[in-house]
């Protein structure tokens, strides 16, 4: 056998051993399990936000700035909050319950995470602006989608706004 024959089966059979790890590693995502709830079941989650926009004031391009939201379960069952996303590759997410930070998510980076907020707790959703990704100047607003399990509020919309200049 040659030695351009040896080579050749070398490189097949890594990429043969590669795909079959991408293709099982893929297939291992733990499967997010959402409870779902009517608007008129007695025991159910319920969503409360004080504010859904912020201002977080003037900036430089370069600047990068952040706006903490606090959410509240005030229900009798445990609030999901997953599936989170932003508008805009220069917005990005991040979810902070229990001491435990979720990875950042944002337009591209869209979030697997799920957290169950128990019953008359609070969890803290930071939003974070960096203008310098997607230029921008003068006022803008920037917008973080949360999906919950709240059957009144299904989607949660937090808002910031600023001037870039």
């Amino acid at each position: 056998m040659s030695a351009k024959n040896i080579i050749l089966i070398t490189i097949l059979c890594f990429l043969f051993i590669g795909g079959a790890y991408f293709l099982v590693a893929g297939e291992n995502k733990p499967e997010v399990k959402i409870i779902a709830y009517s608007a008129s079941d007695k025991e159910k989650p319920v969503l409360e936000v004080k504010e859904t926009l912020i201002d977080i004031g003037k900036m430089k391009v370069s600047d990068e700035k952040e706006a903490i939201f606090t959410i509240k379960n005030i229900g009798t069952k445990p609030l999901q909050l997953y599936n989170m996303t932003s508008s805009c590759n220069c917005t990005f997410g991040q979810l902070i319950y229990n001491k435990k930070t979720s990875k950042e998510f944002g337009m591209h980076l869209a979030s697997d995470y799920l957290d169950d907020i128990a019953p008359n707790t609070e969890a803290k959703v930071k939003v974070i602006y960096r203008p310098s990704i997607m230029p921008v100047y003068g006022p803008v607003e920037r917008e973080l989608y949360i999906s919950t399990n709240d059957p009144n509020k299904t989607k949660l919309v937090l808002q910031i706004k600023t001037v870039v200049q």
